[in-house]
């Protein structure tokens, strides 16, 4: 159920998504993860179809967003939700195959809570996927949303 999702993750490539689906799960962070393939469904799961979005939304504890995204691109989600008081409090942590300066850069002006740069091994991507989960979902202390 959406409301009670505590990761959103926005992900485009299923294996990527696939490898941090299993190893949330397999740490025990996994139980209400949401996983959206673009950047227009993940607007949508968070604020509705409203435009502009109004009424409840969906507020994820965590969102892992990558940034070369299909319909809308990460920077624009990640404006969006750092741009809308009722979200801007929600941790979000990019997590992108981007090691361009430029980029990390603009995600920290937008309010990236984090970057980081998804590691071409196997293991090496697993370990790093579980240690953010188990970092903003069990040791950060966040405020509610607005």
């Amino acid at each position: 159920m959406k409301g009670q999702v505590e990761i959103l993750l926005v992900e485009d490539n299923p294996d990527d998504a696939e490898l941090t689906l299993r190893t949330l799960k397999k740490h025990n962070l996994g139980n209400h993860v949401e996983w959206v393939k673009d950047g227009a469904e993940a607007l949508r799961f968070i604020f509705g179809n409203g435009q502009p979005p109004v009424g409840d939304i969906h507020t994820p504890r965590l969102v892992l967003l990558d940034l070369r995204l299909p319909k809308v691109d990460g920077l624009e989600v990640l404006q969006r939700l750092k741009a809308d008081a009722r979200t801007r409090v929600i941790p979000v942590v990019v997590l992108t195959s981007s090691t361009q300066e430029q980029d990390l850069q603009r995600c920290y002006e937008l309010g990236a809570n984090s970057y980081v740069s998804k590691p071409v091994q196997f293991e090496e991507f697993a370990d790093k996927v579980a240690q953010l989960g188990l970092y903003w979902l069990l040791v950060n202390k966040a405020p509610g949303p607005a």
